[in-house]
């Protein structure tokens, strides 16, 4: 029988402990990944607990906690904390969601918290991002029309064809469905992912957009649109309840559709 063992430099092994005094009303721990590439060590798992009462109601308030008031080191991104930008995505409690919109009550017993899987990291909760934006820049994500624009007014849509929009526009890019998907984590050098799928059929299905079978064409690919296998994890994690297996599916249609 094959046996499979990560590479030494990859164990995560257990790390720091922070533990605070008894008495505290609220008290709740969280295992955070920690990973240093200049220190040449290996990724750790340390523990931090912490009062709830000391801060927000939710994963990144206590993270924000911890780095303000526990362990400067600690490195996270962060930006709007509405669940509106996307930064702050990582593995909570072994789902992938957004820490400002994930409630650190929800989550029974002690939080872990990782970093997006599958994904090389920068440093502790920073996954590097670059190729999934490389990724949504290939789709091309602007309006592409041979049509000159009105002189004095935007582009009109009817309001049955702006609604087509709606599950789509919300995506925030925050990665959480692509990195949740097998597919993507064994193809994503050739497979774009639900995300930017997503993505691709907001504009394909964009009434005003005129460059329909252009996109069709290049997403006509064994690897850049088929390897999706509809397994609906990308669906299950969305934190802002969209929709990709949908959208892949609908994008399926139009090729077969074009092709009758």
């Amino acid at each position: 029988m094959a046996q499979f063992t990560l590479p030494r430099k990859s164990k995560v092994k257990p790390g720091k402990k922070h533990s605070i005094a008894d008495g505290a009303a609220r008290k709740k721990t969280f295992n955070v990944y920690r990973w240093d590439p200049d220190s040449g060590e290996n990724p750790r798992l340390d523990s931090y607990e912490i009062d709830l009462d000391k801060c927000g109601p939710m994963v990144l308030d206590a993270l924000i906690y911890i780095k303000n008031e526990v362990d400067p080191t600690l490195t996270f991104r962060r930006s709007c904390r509405e669940g509106i930008c996307g930064s702050c995505a990582m593995n909570i409690g072994g789902t992938n969601t957004l820490a400002c919109t994930r409630a650190s009550t929800d989550i029974p017993g002690q939080v872990a918290v990782y970093p997006l899987p599958h994904m090389e990291v920068k440093k502790d909760l920073i996954p590097d991002m670059k190729h999934f934006y490389a990724q949504y820049a290939s789709i091309k994500p602007w309006l592409q029309s041979q049509t000159p624009a009105p002189p004095d007014r935007e582009r009109l849509q009817s309001k049955a064809d702006r609604e087509k929009l709606d599950g789509l526009y919300e995506c925030i890019l925050c990665a959480c469905c692509s990195t949740s998907c097998p597919s993507y984590w064994w193809n994503s050098d050739r497979y774009l992912g639900p995300a930017i799928l997503l993505q691709a059929y907001r504009w394909i299905v964009d009434s005003r957009d005129e460059h329909t079978g252009e996109r069709l064409d290049e997403l006509e690919d064994p690897f850049r649109l088929y390897r999706c296998h509809t397994i609906m994890n990308c669906t299950n994690t969305c934190p802002k309840g969209l929709n990709p297996a949908k959208a892949i599916a609908e994008i399926k249609k139009l090729m077969v559709v074009r092709t009758i």
